[in-house]
């Protein structure tokens, strides 16, 4: 799988989780270089608390894209150190 925005690779690995219709990718297949991490953040009352990163590709910034649980629930275990995207990043094959 592979997640792109603005003609960039984000992220691609043969190894994602599909939870809930995303694909989470492994943190070690994220081009760190397009990400920033902000102070924004979610609940989810099964995984839990969720953190974001900004998405900077030349020069434009796609605010909260891509989002992790740093200490997921137990039941959410299979996302730890994985990271999924929204607002327009595609993910496919």
């Amino acid at each position: 799988m592979k997640a792109s925005w603005n003609g960039e690779t984000l992220a691609e690995s043969d190894d994602t989780v599909v939870v809930e219709g995303n694909h989470y990718f492994p943190v070690s297949s994220l081009r760190m270089e397009f990400f920033r991490k902000n102070d924004h953040s979610t609940h989810c009352p099964w995984k839990g608390d969720a953190s974001y990163y900004d998405v900077i590709v030349d020069g434009e910034t796609n605010e909260s894209a891509a989002w992790y649980y740093a200490e997921p629930f137990e039941k959410a275990a299979m996302v730890t150190d994985r990271v999924a995207f929204w607002k327009g990043v595609e993910v496919g094959e």
